[in-house]
C-alpha cells in the first residue's frame, strides 16, 4: 500500500470519531448551555481530511464534514512522549480489532525447516560371518524386514573344519594334557564358537554336526544373504541386523542455513503417519561435504525408538533449533511493520487509547517472533493486530505525521 492509502485509512479513523465528537460539540451549542468548569475548553478546530488545516471557528469542510475541536489540554504531547503519537477512542479501538503483546527477554534460536529420512544406526548394526567355511543347514529367516529377538535362532553352519577342531578339543580332554586342551578350546573360540557351546562340548563330549548362531540382540533383518544349502565363506555377509530402538534421521539443510548448524543442537521430528506426535533428538554428526547433486548438507540426528514409531526409510519433516541468539528482546512478528532493508516499524501500545509509532532495528525472525535489536525496552507493548496495520508499507510513519502536523500534535481521533 503506497503513502495516500496509507494516510486515507488513517483519515478513515478520523472520519469515525469526528462524527461523534463534532455532533457534540453542536448539541452543546444548540442547547445554549454555558461550558461548565469541568468541561475541556476548546482552543480551534482541524479539517478532518488534512489536520494541517485549521479554524478558529466550527465549520464544514468541501465534503460537508464538521472540523474537529482540539481542546487545550490535547495541544501538546505528554511528558515524554513524541510528537508522532495518536489518540483513538476506545470504540474505536474495539472496531478495528486492535491486538497486543508484550515485549519479552528470551533466547531466539534459528528454526531450519526441512525433511529427512530414517536410517538404522549404523553404529548399532550386526554383520554376521561365519568364521569358516561350510553351508547354510538350517534358516529360519525367510526374508529381509524381519524382526528378530535377541537371543533368537538365526542359522546352523555345518562346517568341516569346525567339525575337525571340536574332535581335536574332544581328543584334548580325553588325553588330558592341559596345554593340548588350552590351545585346542582357543581354536574353537577363534573360529566362531561360542563359550556355551564350548562347554556344552566339555560336558557332552558330543560333536555337533552343524554350529547354531544366535541373535546378540534385538533388532530388523536389514538385508539376507544366505538360503538354506548355500556355501558360505568367511567373506559372506550372511545376515546383517539393525537395531531399530535407536535410529539416525539424515536431514538435508540448504548451504546458506549450513553455517548455522552445530552438533548438539536440538532437533525434532513429525511424521505424516503419526500427526500430533513430536519426537525430540539432537544433531550429534555433520557430514563435511556438501552432496555435489542437491548442493545440501547432511546432518544425522539419533532419536530413541521404543515404541518402533520411526521405520527405516520413512520420511519425516524435521525442524533444527540452531544458532541460537541469547537474551535477545523479541516481539511477535506480526507486529513488525517492513519498510526496507534497514528501516522497520511497531507501532507501541502507551495505554489509554494512544499509540506511537517507533523506528527499531530488526534481527533474526524464527518462530513466529522476530528479534529487535534497537528501538524497544522490556516491559513495553506493541499492536499485533488492527486494521490500520493491514497492508502498511513504507512512509507508515509519515502518514502517522501527517495526522498530528502542523499546529496539532498528538491529534485525537
Amino acid at each position: 500500500m503506497n503513502t495516500s492509502r496509507a494516510c486515507l485509512l488513517l483519515a478513515t479513523l478520523t472520519l469515525l470519531t469526528a462524527c461523534g465528537q463534532s455532533a457534540s460539540h453542536q448539541q452543546a451549542a444548540v442547547s445554549g448551555k454555558p461550558a461548565t468548569p469541568n468541561e475541556r475548553k476548546i482552543i480551534y478546530y482541524r479539517d478532518p481530511m488534512n489536520p494541517a488545516i485549521t479554524s478558529p471557528v466550527p465549520k464544514k469542510d468541501s465534503m460537508g464534514m464538521d472540523y474537529v475541536p482540539v481542546y487545550a489540554n490535547e495541544e501538546k504531547p505528554a511528558s515524554g512522549e513524541q510528537g508522532n503519537v495518536i489518540r483513538i477512542s476506545p470504540a474505536v479501538e474495539e472496531q478495528l480489532g486492535i491486538l497486543t503483546a508484550p515485549v519479552l527477554r528470551e533466547d531466539l534460536h534459528r528454526l531450519i525447516h526441512t525433511v529427512g529420512y530414517v536410517s538404522f544406526d549404523q553404529s548399532a548394526v550386526v554383520r554376521l560371518h561365519t568364521r569358516a567355511a561350510g553351508w547354510i543347514t538350517e534358516l529360519p529367516i525367510s526374508s529381509a524386514g524381519e524382526r528378530v529377538r535377541k537371543g533368537q535362532l538365526l542359522f546352523r553352519l555345518y562346517s568341516p573344519t569346525l567339525v575337525t577342531a571340536e574332535q581335536e578339543y574332544l581328543r584334548a580332554l580325553q588325553a588330558g594334557n592341559a596345554t593340548f586342551i588350552e590351545a585346542s578350546g582357543r581354536r574353537l573360540e577363534a573360529l566362531g564358537i561360542s563359550k556355551d557351546e564350548i562347554a556344552r562340548l566339555k560336558q557332552t563330549h558330543a560333536p555337533s554336526k552343524s554350529i547354531a548362531y544366535y541373535a546378540e540382540r534385538s533388532g530388523i533383518v536389514e538385508a539376507l544373504n544366505a538360503r538354506p544349502g548355500l556355501y558360505v565363506t568367511p567373506d559372506t555377509e550372511v545376515i546383517r541386523l539393525g537395531v531399530i530402538s535407536q535410529v539416525w534421521l539424515v536431514a538435508e539443510v540448504f548451504a546458506n542455513q549450513a553455517g548455522w548448524v552445530a552438533v548438539g543442537d536440538e532437533a525434532s521430528a513429525r511424521l505424516t503417519s503419526a500427526p500430533g506426535e513430536v519426537l525430540h533428538g539432537r544433531v550429534n554428526f555433520i557430514y563435511p561435504e556438501l552432496d555435489p547433486v542437491t548442493r545440501t548438507l547432511k546432518v544425522r540426528m539419533t532419536f530413541d525408538n521404543p515404541e518402533v514409531t520411526l521405520l527405516p526409510n520413512m520420511y519425516a519433516e524435521v525442524t533444527i533449533a540452531a544458532a541460537p541468539e541469547k537474551n535477545v528482546l523479541t516481539v511477535p512478528s506480526e507486529a513488525l511493520i517492513r519498510t526496507d532493508d534497514e528501516n522497520n516499524l511497531v507501532i507501541v501500545a502507551l495505554g489509554q487509547g494512544r499509540f506511537r509509532a517507533q523506528p527499531v532495528t530488526a534481527g533474526i525472525e524464527s518462530g513466529g517472533r522476530v528479534a529487535i535489536l534497537t528501538g524497544l525496552a522490556p516491559g513495553e507493548t506493541v499492536v499485533t493486530s488492527g486494521e490500520f496495520l493491514i497492508d502498511s508499507e513504507a512512509n507508515l510513519k509519515a502518514s502517522l505525521e501527517r495526522l498530528s502536523a502542523g499546529n496539532a500534535p498528538g491529534g485525537h481521533l
